[in-house]
């Protein structure tokens, strides 16, 4: 079971960083998704990274401003965010797969259906 949380309200421009974890997530890649209010039928995909952490993939939207990664905590996953904006406000959502492929993919299909791992979802709120 992902456990995605570190959510909350910030200011435009302000940092947030959100956690997914899970006790074996070490073994699988993780990929985040968003979806904003009054989108319930879409989830962007915002970035992945493989179960090294070798491999890390961004939406356009993001580059530059989100970062994810392991860290030094165990089966854990970190995607820190920047420079928020109010688009950038949404329910984050992790997924996970054992295949690195399937979830750097996940992203520039602009769809989880593949990830054999879902999780709860985190609520950003970007205030201008």
């Amino acid at each position: 079971q992902l456990q995605a949380c570190g959510g909350g309200l910030v200011q435009a421009g302000g940092s947030l960083r959100v956690s997914c974890a899970s006790p074996d997530l070490d073994d699988y890649a993780v990929a985040w998704f968003r979806q904003a209010p009054g989108k319930e039928r879409e989830r962007e995909g915002v970035a992945s990274i493989s179960r090294s952490g070798t491999w890390t993939n961004y939406a356009d939207s993001v580059k530059g401003r989100f970062t994810i990664s392991r860290g030094n905590a165990k089966n854990t996953v970190f995607l820190q965010m920047n420079n928020l904006e109010p688009e950038d406000t949404a329910v984050y959502y992790c997924h996970a797969d054992r295949d690195d492929h399937i979830a750097a993919m996940s992203l520039s299909l602009g769809t989880y259906a593949a990830l054999e791992a879902r999780g709860q979802g985190t609520q950003v709120t970007v205030s201008s």
